[in-house]
């Protein structure tokens, strides 16, 4: 095994536009950005582990290519969130002129969205004042949760998720070069877990290939720490068909052996539900009722055990009739 197993996110993250996973749109406007060697600022939106950080990364490569660490700077605002670092460090940077042959510096600021609002306002000011001289790169989950003055200043690019057709070349791709065996049922899992998020695809293909050299169905459902999707469907259908002692059994086969805690199996219940055909449209709909309000109880701290079979007691009550 490599030496830099533990960093494949990094090893593997492109370093050139063209190179992003999908987004081929937004690669067409970045490219463009390059060629013109002028931009505005961008505000980078949509869920985590989609390449918002890389496209930014990847764009800063190849405007300022040996000059990259003197003209880039990187911050994440879940640790900067405060009004001063806007005041000073992001101040200090915006203000001066940048190396090379093109005329300004990018600042990205990653988690922008969890900037508190007193430092937004004050951002909205620095990104107004130092346009001249640099442009700022927001990378967030939430656009909502962004004031709308930093907004209409930013171009903004919303990232979707990737499809399972991408992750899985990628993580072929992957497999070759570190020569580990992906095997059909392992990868079959993980894309069925991940829903388009390449980061935590990566992260648990490494982790599930520390046991050996084959990436399978188990060593996935280990890493991951949650049932196999054949047994949590089965568990619904048991209690579906009034089977309750059956059911609570199964259940408590889960819990024990895959340690789930009682929010993740409850999710993945509702996650499982939406797929199952022999359950119609309108029973799904109750046993979704049911779901919502085991995870409301299970958040606001109840126990675990008692929460899910009364979960299976209200489902083996409702006498559904399956297809």
């Amino acid at each position: 095994m490599d030496e830099n197993f533990f960093v494949w996110t990094e090893k593997y993250r492109p370093r050139f536009i063209k190179d992003v996973v999908n987004h081929d749109e937004i690669k067409a406007h970045l490219s463009s950005f390059v060629e013109t060697r002028q931009m505005p600022h961008l505000l980078f939106c949509g869920k985590p582990g989609t390449g918002k950080t890389t496209a930014a990364l990847c764009l800063a490569n190849e405007l300022f290519g040996e000059y990259m660490d003197q003209n880039l700077l990187e911050l994440n605002a879940s640790d900067t969130r405060g009004i001063d670092v806007i005041r000073n460090q992001v101040k200090e940077f915006a203000r001066t002129k940048s190396m090379g042959n093109v005329p300004f510096k990018i600042l990205i600021l990653d988690e922008a969205d969890n900037l508190t609002s007193d430092a937004q306002q004050a951002l909205r000011r620095t990104m107004e004042k130092y346009t001249r001289t640099c442009r700022f790169i927001l990378i967030g989950n939430y656009s909502s949760k962004i004031i709308e003055p930093i907004q209409s200043r930013c171009a903004i690019f919303r990232f979707m998720p990737l499809s399972d057709e991408d992750i899985e070349s990628y993580l072929k791709m992957i497999s070759k070069k570190e020569s580990i065996k992906l095997e059909p049922k392992g990868l079959k899992v993980i894309l069925h877990f991940v829903e388009g998020d390449l980061r935590r695809t990566i992260n648990i293909m490494q982790a599930a290939a520390t046991a050996g050299e084959t990436v399978s169905e188990e060593s996935v459902l280990r890493v991951i720490g949650l049932a196999s999707p054949e047994e949590v469907k089965d568990l619904i259908l048991t209690a579906s068909k009034g089977n309750f002692l059956d059911a609570r059994k199964r259940l408590r086969t889960l819990l024990n052996e895959y340690g789930i805690s009682g929010i993740d199996l409850i999710r993945q219940i509702h996650k499982e539900l939406l797929e199952l055909e022999e359950i119609d449209d309108i029973s799904k709909v109750k046993i979704a009722e049911i779901c919502g309000e085991v995870d409301f109880r299970l958040t606001e701290g109840a126990n675990d055990e008692i929460q899910l079979l009364a979960f299976i007691a209200k489902v083996t009550s409702l006498g559904l009739k399956l297809d």
